[in-house]
């Protein structure tokens, strides 16, 4: 008698099965994402994912929180490379840093800062803490700077008092700082962000697909505008 053909085993089958789904998001994008796509690509049974993602949305979400804390520990290794004496050093690695980690992960990027992906909403406090902490390198630099009075503001818009709420959950994660600091590291996340999606997306002409030049002179004005001589 024919004894049948057992299936291989995977060691670590959550982490099979989220990097299979990233493999997916980088050839089909990500509102294509599917679990029993997932299944027949590692050769098991869809029931065998439902052990550990019951449903699309729940793989996503693990994908995300995954994607912030691999971005976070980038952000905070390129921060503390730098001594902490040295404010302006610091923001600058802070700014190149990201602009690397989106070229070498940029479905990672697009999935936490790119198009969201429709019917589907991310669960905050699950998401929170990782995507908190993603910023908190920058979040921390802006808040040096707050507390030496090198903060260059002469003005800065208030923030509205519906949304003070989320900046105080925002700190139980992100480190408790002044609301000024985190709303002026706001403002130089969007700066970064903007040039960086562009240049993913192949969408920064007259500069063409490489944009180290525009980026350093960014990083630069950012410098320039918030940091007092």
């Amino acid at each position: 008698m024919v004894r049948p053909i057992k299936r291989k085993q995977i060691p670590n089958l959550q982490e099979a099965i989220k990097e299979t789904a990233w493999k997916q998001i980088a050839q089909f994008g990500a509102p294509a994402l599917s679990l029993r796509a997932i299944a027949r690509e590692l050769k098991i049974t869809a029931p065998a994912i439902y052990n550990y993602f019951p449903d699309r949305d729940a793989l996503v979400t693990a994908l995300i929180i995954d994607a912030y804390k691999s971005f976070g520990d980038s952000q905070l290794e390129a921060r503390d490379a730098v001594p902490v004496n040295n404010v302006p050093g610091r923001l600058k690695a802070i700014g190149i840093a990201y602009r690397d980690w989106a070229h070498t992960y940029p479905q990672r990027y697009q999935l936490i800062f790119g198009t969201p992906i429709p019917e589907y909403e991310a669960p905050l406090m699950e998401v929170l803490p990782s995507a908190a902490r993603s910023l908190s390198a920058l979040v921390s630099v802006v808040e040096q700077l707050r507390v030496a009075g090198k903060l260059n503001l002469k003005s800065f818009p208030e923030v509205k008092s519906e949304y003070k709420v989320s900046f105080d959950t925002w700190k139980k994660y992100g480190g408790d700082v002044d609301m000024l600091s985190m709303s002026v590291a706001m403002v130089i996340w969007s700066r970064v962000h903007g040039i960086v999606s562009l240049e993913i997306a192949n969408n920064l002409p007259p500069f063409g697909a490489n944009g180290d030049e525009l980026y350093l002179f960014e990083l630069d004005s950012i410098a320039h505008q918030f940091i007092k001589k």
